[in-house]
């Protein structure tokens, strides 16, 4: 599986229609935030996007006209889903090394988080359903793993939590060793780091992509939290401890880079006592050109976004305001998926 800032043929995503995800007026503010996201994909990418219908097909595509984005880069395909997170049931690309056409897909069961929502695990047959997608060889793993799970470094390491992979309402009948086996032999992990847990209000059981993110082979943003009376404390502090006892495969220690936490985000804009949700900025995407970035109108935003643009001094890095995409319990990475080229 190449790294996510190696070079892309495009971004796979789901237009969102999910009104129990996204009651009200939130469903039109997550519109936006696809529209925002797919203006600056389509400036250095193509992006395959699946929506219900023909007719939402047109809806967007005249809208993002209007913006002034590049739609020769958009392909629609009519696919039925549940819900927008791709990262976690649709495919995950995978190269062969050498000349030639060397790309495949791998399929993973998706349960549904440990089976916590039985109408979302219908979306484990949304790949069958995408004609597109028959052009390449596909490889069918019988092990629960979603996407959000893992993020790799296109060297051979892998980074993981126990709190998901490890969970027993993942693969209860697979050992720790038969799991880092499945990752090796099929995304071509020769290491994996396990961290412990996830943030708080995170359902997915502690997906890594929200608290610990490979920015270059041997270097590692992991998220941290200043305020040791927040649940997230101890939790980073300690995934943090065990980053810092890594070593790459050439037995040299990654370096490591310290992200904020932007605070207790409840379910309104800025902070909130309500309901938490797994805000992190460390759920962004790495496009061709950009970096899209969520952000909660927060104090720590501008001090996150200046630590992307360092790590990433070729792309640029786009902010997007993403509480009413949270209230999904998601952000931008959650409903990515990269095809490399």
């Amino acid at each position: 599986m190449p790294a996510e800032w190696e070079e892309h043929e495009s971004t796979w995503l789901v237009w969102p229609t999910n009104k129990t995800t996204w009651p009200g007026k939130l469903l039109k503010e997550v519109e936006e935030i696809y529209f925002q996201m797919m203006r600056s994909l389509l400036a250095g990418e193509k992006v395959n996007l699946l929506v219900p219908n023909e007719k939402v097909g047109r809806f967007v595509a005249r809208r993002l006209e209007s913006k002034k984005a590049s739609v020769k880069n958009l392909f629609l395909h009519s696919t039925k889903t549940v819900d927008t997170w791709i990262r976690d049931y649709g495919p995950i690309f995978v190269k062969r090394t050498g000349a030639g056409d060397n790309k495949a897909f791998t399929k993973w069961v998706f349960n549904a988080w440990g089976g916590k929502y039985a109408d979302l695990a219908k979306d484990h047959g949304v790949v069958n359903r995408i004609g597109a997608l028959k052009l390449f060889k596909r490889f069918d793993i019988g092990m629960v793993l979603e996407g959000g799970s893992i993020d790799v470094n296109g060297r051979g390491v892998c980074l993981t939590t126990q709190q998901c992979l490890l969970n027993k309402n993942r693969n209860p009948k697979l050992s720790r060793a038969e799991i880092e086996q499945n990752i090796g032999r099929h995304l071509g992990a020769k290491k994996v780091i396990w961290l412990k847990e996830g943030i708080e209000g995170d359902d997915t059981d502690g997906h890594v992509d929200d608290v610990t993110r490979f920015v270059a082979p041997n270097t590692i943003l992991t998220a941290t939290e200043s305020d040791e009376t927040d649940k997230n404390y101890a939790i980073l502090k300690e995934n943090l401890i065990i980053l810092k006892s890594q070593k790459n495969l050439s037995g040299k220690h990654f370096k490591i880079i310290e992200l904020p936490m932007p605070g207790k985000v409840g379910l309104r804009r800025g902070e909130s006592d309500s309901e938490r949700l797994p805000a992190s900025y460390a759920n962004f995407y790495i496009a061709n050109s950009c970096v899209l970035v969520p952000v909660y109108s927060h104090r720590n935003d501008k001090r996150a976004l200046g630590i992307l643009r360092d790590v990433f001094p070729g792309r640029k890095i786009v902010a997007i305001e993403c509480t009413a995409l949270m209230n999904g319990l998601g952000s931008i990475h959650c409903v990515t998926q990269q095809e490399p080229r």
